[in-house]
């Protein structure tokens, strides 16, 4: 088997700032953080996921993947200095990240596990597509960065969103601000266990093992069937809405 464009672990486990990866026996856990803390979402952290994800997907050797936050929160804050400066040529490079972010995630053939640690009120969609999420009893999820400031939420969130909740539930969800605490979360159906925060992490990690014992073309396989729907509605959708996103933006500045 050739080995043209796969990575190893060795070459990308240190190559990004907000992202803190560490692989035991095939299960790879990816870390979203800010110097350790909890992460302030940033348009570094926007640009790296796509290219991390592409290098998870490309090594043959990650066998199931464990997304994580640090800290007490998942992602609860933007570092809005961190967002840079916004225009139409800014945005050009946004649209070709925001799209390269959500494929690239889905493209990861092997199950993903979300262990969410915290509130996640920013970009909640990405952990909530993993095939498997746990929560802490004191996490909850709102888009509050969109609609309530004046953009679009056509990063993915226009879609993600009415798909886990219901095309109506989903669009007073983006366009309130609601805010859906864990318990409503697991009755909901997009979050599938609640525990302590404590036992997040290892709870991810149980999962990681029972999930890796199996084979692993079926665990590949069944991957790849569950992506396939969300493939086909972002493929539809997402680069459309980030289009509409970035001219909301735009027309917001004046």
């Amino acid at each position: 088997m050739t080995t043209r464009g796969m990575p190893k672990f060795s070459d990308y486990c240190d190559a990004y700032e907000f992202i803190a990866l560490r692989r035991e026996a095939g299960i790879l856990e990816v870390k979203l953080h800010s110097a350790g803390n909890s992460l302030k979402w940033n348009a570094k952290i926007h640009d790296e996921l796509g290219y991390c994800f592409s290098d998870i997907a490309n090594d043959p050797e990650n066998e199931v993947v464990i997304l994580t936050g640090a800290g007490e929160a998942f992602c609860n804050e933007v570092d809005w200095v961190g967002m840079g400066e916004f225009n139409a040529t800014t945005w050009e490079l946004t649209h070709r990240e925001g799209l390269r972010l959500l494929q690239n995630l889905l493209d990861v053939q092997v199950p993903v596990i979300a262990a969410i640690n915290g509130p996640a009120h920013v970009h909640a969609e990405i952990p909530l597509i993993s095939n498997i999420v746990v929560a802490s009893d004191t996490s909850s999820f709102q888009d509050g960065v969109h609609f309530l400031l004046g953009a679009v939420p056509g990063d993915g969130t226009h879609s993600i969103w009415p798909a886990l909740l219901g095309p109506t539930r989903g669009s007073y969800f983006l366009m309130t601000g609601q805010i859906i605490g864990a318990s409503e979360a697991l009755q909901a159906g997009f979050v599938h266990e609640v525990v302590a925060p404590v036992d997040v992490l290892p709870r991810a990690w149980e999962l990681a093992a029972q999930i890796a014992a199996c084979p692993r073309i079926a665990r590949r396989y069944t991957r790849e069937l569950m992506t396939q729907p969300l493939k086909r509605l972002l493929l539809e959708n997402l680069s459309h809405g980030l289009a509409l996103e970035g001219l909301a933006m735009l027309q917001a500045q004046g």
